[in-house]
């Protein structure tokens, strides 16, 4: 999703978030993520964004293996990602939204579904790239989530430019380059998937 600048007057408390209903802040705020505590609003996507999410997770679910590991594709979901190291309670807290995640089968648990995600994807759009390609991807790699990969549209934001992968190095902290994709995409983890850009951004 697209974010619009933050509502510097709302921070939330992970007690504050985990003691409300689900849909209590977007009643208010509208879609949110949770920055070092702030709310952040979330513009609509775009289409092409949202026909990329939509197949790209489609694909993904196809080419689930049935006697392999269970897994889950969710788009859209909230995992709360590790918190800011600052002393104000109200700080610290991080929520996102990925995009798209593959997950194993364990019950769904906003604190702790972040330790069993293999996969997470963000489309990149206008607002969003600089998020994708710097801090979602320290926090994405602090959490551990072994594969990320970032789609990158072309000037028009129509046209899949390129597909970055990244994988978590050797000390298990950070993401370093694994591959650039760049008229389709073959996967190997956690499925084995092989997608062409057409595919995905085609009308």
């Amino acid at each position: 999703m697209t974010v619009s600048p933050a509502d510097e007057s709302r921070y939330l408390t992970a007690e504050e978030f985990l003691a409300a209903e689900p849909d209590a802040f977007g009643e208010t705020a509208g879609d949110i993520e949770i920055v070092d505590g702030r709310l952040v609003r979330l513009m609509s996507q775009s289409g092409a964004h949202s026909r990329v999410v939509r197949r790209l997770a489609s694909m993904i679910e196809a080419a689930r293996h049935p006697s392999g590991p269970c897994l889950v594709v969710d788009s859209d979901v909230a995992v709360r990602l590790p918190d800011s190291e600052d002393q104000r309670a109200d700080r610290r807290l991080n929520v996102r939204y990925p995009d798209i995640m593959v997950r194993d089968c364990e019950p769904y648990d906003v604190n702790s579904v972040r330790d069993h995600i293999q996969l997470v994807i963000e489309v990149a759009s206008k607002e969003t790239v600089d998020t994708d390609i710097g801090i979602k991807r320290v926090l994405y790699a602090r959490a551990r989530i072994p594969v990320y990969l970032i789609v990158h549209f072309d000037k028009s934001w129509e046209i899949i430019d390129r597909i970055e992968e990244y994988r978590l190095d050797w000390s298990g902290l950070r993401y370093e380059p694994h591959h650039v994709h760049r008229t389709g995409m073959v996967l190997d983890s956690p499925v084995t998937l092989a997608v062409t850009f057409e595919s995905l951004q085609a009308p």
